[in-house]
């Protein structure tokens, strides 16, 4: 790590002792050292698939080419296999762990903030985790539902009758009230936020990091590339997740 970089990590790392309520917003780039593939930019996902596959709209008049469909993005999210935490996701769970981060909101819907052991977890677009019943709103684990659907049964149906539906924000859909709200009471109450992995694009998410410094946070982003909110940060660090987010955690 060269100096410079060093410099900012200790710059966060300071900012964070001295911190009551410190948060952190992760995004893709958290989960891509995971071998998870990014859903937008050159190479995203939307650039192989069709978003409008997805859609709600999709879901309610085509439900079996619907669940076909997300089988085959399912089997290119994990790349056939399983994927699992990598040292960014397990640095943000030991800083919550230790007490020194309140919460983690997360842009993310592979689940892998829980997986590593984040407790207090904000997932503003749903989990790929889970799936919903469109009918009585019963919510239970994705494995089995997506092998039945793999082995035919399209659409999978609770035991209500209802169609289910991967328990994630579908395009056509709202984003959940609840999530977006305490993220923003966090964001407004922060006085240390961190951005990881995270171009910050797409709101809500993306207007987190001024509401934090408007209200006296100290915002801090780790990415590669720039972002749109790079002006609301104190700290810009344009390099790996993978490295920054342990090296802070190390030295806190």
């Amino acid at each position: 790590m060269d100096q410079a970089i060093e410099s900012k990590v200790a710059a966060l790392v300071a900012s964070l002792r001295e911190s009551d309520t410190a948060v952190v917003l992760t995004g893709a780039g958290v989960s891509t050292a995971s071998g998870i593939p990014a859903f937008r930019g050159e190479d995203g996902l939307w650039s192989e698939f069709d978003p409008k596959a997805f859609h709600r709209r999709r879901l309610d008049a085509d439900p079996a080419g619907f669940w076909a469909d997300r089988l085959e993005l399912r089997e290119r999210l994990t790349g056939g296999g399983s994927v699992a935490p990598n040292a960014a996701h397990e640095a943000i769970a030991t800083l919550e762990a230790e007490g020194h981060v309140d919460a983690v909101v997360t842009q993310n819907v592979d689940g892998l903030h829980g997986e590593a052991g984040t407790e207090d977890l904000i997932e503003l677009h749903g989990t790929n985790e889970r799936v919903a019943c469109d009918d009585c709103g019963r919510r239970t684990a994705a494995e089995p539902v997506f092998e039945r659907a793999a082995e035919g049964e399209r659409p999978p149906r609770c035991e209500c009758g209802g169609v289910l539906q991967p328990d994630v924000v579908l395009f056509g859909e709202s984003l959940p009230g609840e999530a977006i709200e305490r993220a923003n009471r966090l964001a407004h109450r922060a006085d240390w936020l961190l951005v990881a992995g995270s171009s910050l694009t797409v709101d809500p998410a993306a207007g987190l990091p001024g509401r934090a410094e408007r209200s006296g946070a100290t915002v801090g982003i780790v990415n590669l590339d720039p972002t749109e909110k790079d002006d609301a940060a104190a700290v810009v660090v344009r390099a790996d997740v993978t490295t920054i987010l342990p090296a802070i955690e190390r030295r806190v």
